[in-house]
Parts: C-alpha cells; structure tokens; sequence
C-alpha cells in the first residue's frame, strides 16, 4: 500500500487508514542522492532494480490548496467545505493491486464521518439529476474491500453530468488503469476546477457545487521511459478523442492553481517532466472511443 505523506495534520481516517510516517528522512535523502546523481551524469549509487520512487515508499501530496486533508488506506483526499467535496484525492495506482481478484462493489454511498466540518449527504445527490461521480475510483481499489469502501465517502463524490460520469469520464478512468497496468505504476491526482465558478449547486442542506470541468494529472516515474500527462475536460457530454483534452501537467498546475508534485521531484527533474505532456506516449484506445460514442454516451 502506498504511504502518503501529509502536509498538515489530518483530522482523521476510516476504518484505520490513518498513515504513519516511515523512515521519511533516510528514504528521501537516498533517493534524492541518486537522481541528483543520475542527472548530473555522475555515477549513482546502486539500487534496488525494482525501485519504488523518489522517497522511497512516501508519497508527497499536493499543495496550494485550502482543503482539510484527510488520509485514507489507499488515498489521500483534501476537502473543499465551501464546495462540499475534495479538492484533489491523490493516491498510487500499482499494476500488481490491479491484477488482483475484485471483491464485491459496495453498496450506498456515506457522509464521511472524518471531515470536521461535515461532508455532504447522499440526500445532497437525490434527485438533482447529477451523477454521484467517483473522484478516486471504486475500480482503482476493488482488490481490496477496506479501501474501496472508503471511496463511497461522499467526501470523494462529486456531481457529474450523467454522460460525462459514464461516457468520457469512465473512459479516461479505464485509459488510467490500462496505463498503470502497461507502466508499473502511476501517480494520479483528480478533483473538479475550483478555479472556473461552478454550474449552479444541488442540495438544499449543503448546495454542494457542481464544477464546470475535471482535471486529471498522472505521472509515470518508472524506468524506462518517465512522463506526465494532465486532463482537463468539461463536465458535459463529449464527442472529441480524449487526446483533444491532453496538456502537460504545467497547464493544468495553471489552470487549478495547484501544485502536484512541489516536494516529489529534484527541481530540475521536475521541471522536464511536468512541461512535456506527449499525448504520443500514452497509448490511446480506439475502441473505447467508438465504445463511448456509440454506447456510453447515449446513456439517459
């Protein structure tokens, strides 16, 4: 399981995901000393050949952002109480928890007991004619039952357009897992654009805003080749390739204002990866595109 390390003090955790911090500091200084040497052209040190990345198992979240972050088993997730939802959930999507046998999809969503302030409700959802849209999900974490239940927090729910939700939306989250599984392993980030005013609002309790566009952001740092790649799409029906959406993760840092991957990286390595966003090196489907149009997006 991924660690993810917390910029402030989380409130809380379900179900005991609570994360305690692991060796940060020799794991940093270790990898840090190996890619400053590997980019430099000095000789690095030996490592592992199945290396994990560049904190050792830690992972740093994003920053610039107001949210209370809260830490779960398999993800991290900072919540907006202004918009009644994250934010950003980030987490690591790992080939081998996806090859994994899936358990049994739960059923319900939850208001999230671990946010201070009071999450959303499904009774926020009932009715309004907006999806219950997933930010991490469900099938990102089926292997494992504790952390898929934790994605039906309605902390981690967002209101989706219904053709969006299960037309280009679904396409890009199985696009995600058919990558992880093809390179390794990948960092994602997801959340709607606070930056951009929303839609309107749904719920007369909590008038949970409905966000005018999605961002995406995966970062693959595994041998041999290293890339990133950043979505942003509008929360409405598609009939563009996803590719039409594709940017490098620097556009979408100044779209959102937020900062991915502030503490991950050596500056310089950073600074390549997040400016080059090929969409070449993603390898694109076009069977779920013609899936999506000609099915998943007749939805009603």
């Amino acid at each position: 399981m991924a660690k993810l390390r917390r910029n402030h003090q989380s409130k809380g955790s379900g179900g005991g995901g609570m994360i305690t911090k692991v060796g940060i500091f020799g794991a940093l200084l270790a990898a840090l000393a190996y890619f400053f040497g590997a980019f430099s052209g000095g000789e690095a040190p030996a490592v592992p050949n199945d290396r994990v990345d560049y904190a050792g198992e830690e992972y740093f979240t994003p920053t610039g952002t107001r949210g209370e972050q809260i830490d779960y088993q398999g993800f991290s997730l900072s919540y907006d109480e202004e918009w009644e939802q994250a934010e950003w959930v980030a987490y690591i999507l790992e080939r081998k928890n996806l090859q994994q046998e899936w358990g049994k999809r739960p059923r319900g969503f939850k208001t999230d007991p671990n946010v201070s302030t009071g999450s959303a409700t499904d009774n926020d959802y009932r009715g309004s004619g907006y999806d219950r849209g997933h930010l991490a999900p469900f099938a990102d974490f089926a292997w494992n039952d504790a952390q898929a239940r934790e994605t039906f927090y309605l902390s981690n729910i967002s209101p989706q357009a219904r053709q969006f939700n299960q037309g280009i939306w679904r396409e890009l989250e199985e696009l995600t897992r058919d990558w992880a599984n093809r390179f390794k392993r990948l960092y994602v980030v997801t959340g709607p654009v606070m930056t951009e005013d929303p839609k309107g609002t749904i719920g007369r309790a909590n008038r949970v805003a409905i966000p005018a566009a999605y961002y995406k952001v995966l970062l693959d740092l595994d041998d041999p080749e290293q890339k990133g790649i950043g979505f942003v799409i509008p929360n409405e029906i598609s009939f563009n390739p996803l590719p039409k959406y594709a940017m490098s993760i620097d556009e979408v840092e100044k779209i959102t204002n937020i900062n991915f991957f502030s503490q991950l990286m050596p500056a310089d390595v950073e600074k390549r990866l997040e400016a080059a966003g090929n969409p070449d090196l993603w390898p694109f489907s076009k069977k779920k595109f013609n899936l999506r149009i000609g099915r998943w997006n007749k939805v009603e």
